[in-house]
């Protein structure tokens, strides 16, 4: 198909029915964002300063961070931008990197989201065999894969939409490029192709959120079968918190890309809190259930409070 396209840009509108809300609406996402920031980085920094930590769960919950840093940062900075009364312009390749990052990193954390229901199926249900099954070669290549599968993932996605041509109207009625506003403004019939970018991307998270519940099956059988109080309240600590982060992750997922009727604002408002929320409570939710977290942090602060050696 012939490349008719003249956009040379788009213009996001942002979210919709929040006219005269700009002020309020940057400062709290800009609040948002800034404790985004600071908790995924004290979460980075606790677990590399500890050697305590240098686990396989805790290699997972590094690449996590990181995904949660970088997740929020392909959309957030450009509504920041315009919601301070600048520009509402992104050009046409700007468009295009942020449906691909924002693709890739949410590929990348939901099939992270599965490794790490793997990683704690096999520590709970094959505790005598973990060292040998989460091998540091094994943890290399499942990090790598999330990242792989991801790319691949978000470049069918961002080539079924961007191959189609675009001569007008530009006005992107979202706070971001994304899927469903963009194929709207193309020139051309896009019934098959978004019929194949439901199923792609509304596929791909059930499945990876089918193999997580069939783990958790598993792993909730195992915990119920320990003899020890302690043991069974350690083992539901550990996958409480994985488990909430989860559902915070996959629902706003579900509920944005696999209903057949889209309404903007109600999407908008759900995507915000998948896009900032999410990355903002994961470090809350990993650090105030992990004795061994909350410690790493307890020592990287204290001198800096000059607080005492206890809490």
């Amino acid at each position: 198909m012939k490349n008719l396209s003249v956009v040379t840009q788009f213009l996001l509108l942002g979210i919709p029915h929040t006219e005269g809300m700009e002020t309020m609406l940057f400062v709290l996402f800009l609040s948002f964002y800034i404790f985004m920031l600071v908790g995924n980085l004290l979460i980075l920094l606790a677990i590399i300063s500890s050697t305590r930590l240098h686990t396989p769960m805790y290699f997972f919950l590094c690449e996590l961070s990181m995904c949660d840093i970088f997740f929020p940062s392909v959309s957030s900075p450009k509504m920041l931008f315009y919601l301070s009364g600048n520009s509402r312009a992104i050009s046409y390749a700007g468009c295009v990197c942020q449906l691909f990052f924002y693709h890739f990193l949410g590929g990348t954390e939901c099939f992270l989201y599965t490794v790490m229901a793997y990683d704690r199926f096999v520590a709970i249900c094959y505790p005598l065999r973990y060292s040998v099954i989460i091998s540091h070669r094994v943890c290399a290549i499942l990090a790598m894969g999330t990242s792989v599968l991801g790319c691949i993932h978000s470049t069918f996605l961002t080539t079924l939409t961007f191959q189609l041509p675009y001569c007008g109207p530009k006005e992107v009625d979202y706070y971001f490029c994304d899927i469903p506003v963009v194929m709207k403004l193309a020139c051309a019939d896009t019934s098959s192709l978004e019929l194949v970018g439901f199923i792609s991307v509304g596929l791909m998270p059930l499945s990876c959120f089918f193999i997580i519940l069939t783990s958790y099956g598993c792993i909730l059988r195992s915990i119920l079968q320990i003899r020890s109080t302690e043991g069974r309240h350690r083992a539901f600590s550990t996958c409480s918190a994985h488990l909430a982060a989860i559902l915070l992750f996959y629902m706003p997922v579900i509920f944005i890309y696999l209903r057949p009727t889209p309404k903007p604002w109600l999407d908008a408002t759900v995507q915000v809190l998948n896009n900032l929320v999410t990355p903002m409570l994961n470090p809350l939710i990993y650090s105030l259930r992990n004795k061994e977290v909350k410690s790493s942090l307890w020592t990287i602060l204290r001198p800096l409070c000059f607080l005492p050696d206890k809490l």
